[in-house]
């Protein structure tokens, strides 16, 4: 299954963003769970935000009041609403989903698994 996260872009610092994460075309992927994660330049991938199956929500200290994490259960569509950007925020973003997934093609493929977006990017300038 491959996931596609995407609205990323360039912003100016006080601006906001939503990114998206969903599966590509031809895949019906039911999220269960999901994070987000970023990765600076120089640094270590961090996890930004998470919503667990159950509903519950965590977010990393740095964001939290500006960030809300979401899923879209009808669309299968996972989300990051970015406010009140900083400098500090621009990074390669990265959704990481949990769920059921049905592939469609000759043969359907049905199964649940974990899954990792490409990335997409964020740069806040000041």
């Amino acid at each position: 299954v491959q996931l596609q996260a995407s609205g990323g872009g360039l912003v100016q610092a006080g601006e906001s963003l939503r990114l998206s994460c969903a599966a590509a075309s031809g895949t019906r992927f039911t999220i269960s769970a999901m994070a987000w994660y970023r990765q600076a330049p120089g640094k270590q991938r961090e996890l930004v935000a998470s919503i667990s199956d159950g509903g519950v929500i965590n977010y990393a200290d740095s964001v939290k009041g500006r960030f809300t994490i979401s899923r879209d259960n009808a669309k299968n569509t996972g989300f990051l609403l970015m406010s009140n950007l900083k400098p500090e925020d621009t990074a390669v973003y990265y959704c990481n989903a949990a769920g059921d997934y049905i592939v469609y093609g000759v043969e359907y493929v049905v199964g649940r698994g974990d899954f990792w977006g490409q990335g997409t990017l964020v740069t806040v300038s000041s």
